[in-house]
């Protein structure tokens, strides 16, 4: 099984880009199984019910969501009863939506999806840890694979997830950051690790942000209005590799 988890997307271009690359890109590579961060899509603060259809059509198995992800009301029923979006499980109880699902893979696995925020420099959520640990006791052996979206600010915080987990969830990422970390790594209880998948979103300004207002904003501290930046779109992921029920090889690419 190769498992392929996409960054945050920013914008409705990337979800042209998606359209136009993704499915190629599975059959070229023999990805069985999509995830992606979605939080963004609605240029740059939430995710429309529009956009959520688009990247499932496209291919996207599972969209994981962030600390914006009801920046977009439309999309709040779409949450109630879409089981391949979910929104972060340690969210207040009376959220609309899930934090985690399962759903099979092309390739026949049953894959436990689960999706955290952090706590450093964000909002109060409930423990990322005792919540995932929850999760993990009430789906046991309910699943073949398991992935953890760890959406937050600080890289202390994902790797502590991750080292927690270790040799507990199969594949843990971060996103949110949208800047592609460089410490791919299989954990010594045999856990695949990326602290940030990065970014699929044009790489003309600041993490997909027109370069212009987030300049102003660092100089002024005032208010200003983001738009979504311009220039070449890049789609930036990785790949997990798990041919027999054990990660053994995480490589990342851009496309």
């Amino acid at each position: 099984m190769k498992l392929l988890a996409l960054g945050d997307v920013v914008g409705q271009k990337t979800i042209d880009v998606i359209e136009k690359k993704l499915p190629d890109y599975r059959r070229e590579h023999g990805i069985s199984f999509v995830v992606c961060n979605g939080e963004n899509a609605a240029e740059i603060r939430g995710m429309r019910a529009v956009d959520a259809e688009r990247l499932l059509a496209a291919g996207v198995d599972i969209i994981t969501l962030g600390n914006h992800a009801f920046g977009q009301k439309d999309l709040y029923p779409v949450l109630e009863r879409e089981k391949r979006i979910i929104r972060p499980v340690n969210f207040p109880p009376q959220t609309p939506g899930m934090g985690y699902t399962v759903v099979a893979a092309e390739s026949g696995e049953r894959v436990l999806c689960i999706n955290v925020c952090g706590r450093a420099f964000m909002d109060a959520y409930a423990s990322p840890f005792e919540t995932v640990e929850g999760v993990l006791k009430r789906e046991a052996g309910k699943y073949d694979l398991s992935v953890l979206d760890v959406h937050a600010e600080a890289t202390s915080e994902k790797l502590a997830l991750g080292r927690w987990f270790d040799g507990r969830i199969d594949v843990i990422f971060g996103t949110h950051t949208h800047v592609t970390t460089a410490d791919e790594q299989i954990l010594p209880r045999g856990t695949g690790y990326q602290t940030d998948l990065g970014m699929c979103g044009p790489v003309g300004g600041i993490l997909g942000t027109d370069a212009a207002a987030v300049i102003e904003k660092f100089r002024s501290l005032m208010p200003t209005r983001f738009t979504v930046a311009g220039g070449e779109v890049e789609l930036h992921g990785t790949v997990f590799e798990i041919p027999d029920g054990k990660v053994r090889r995480i490589t990342r690419v851009v496309f």
